[in-house]
């Protein structure tokens, strides 16, 4: 199914749409529009899917048990000093 459409150009879009006409990358101003159409949808689909991705994470990390800082630095601390412990020993 199509839709006729009538719509404005900048001159400087225009320009280039007809320019990559005449070099043979596209038959028509409507595919020329058409592929630009398409990649735009493409782009706010993986937009919208990495937005649902980073808010589903944040969920996880807002749901997880939450570690204080001074926690957080005591068993870092306590992992490095085992790590050099260990590496002397060797």
């Amino acid at each position: 199914m199509t839709a006729k459409t009538s719509i404005s150009l900048t001159d400087a879009q225009d320009d280039y749409a007809r320019g990559l006409i005449e070099s043979g990358q596209f038959p028509s101003l409507s595919a020329v529009l058409q592929h630009g159409l398409e990649l735009l949808r493409r782009s706010n689909e993986q937009r919208d899917l990495e937005i649902e991705a980073l808010r589903a994470l944040l969920d996880q990390r807002r749901s997880a048990e939450f570690v204080d800082l001074d926690k957080g630095e005591a068993d870092t601390r306590k992992m490095l000093d085992g790590k050099r412990k260990a590496r002397a020993a060797l």
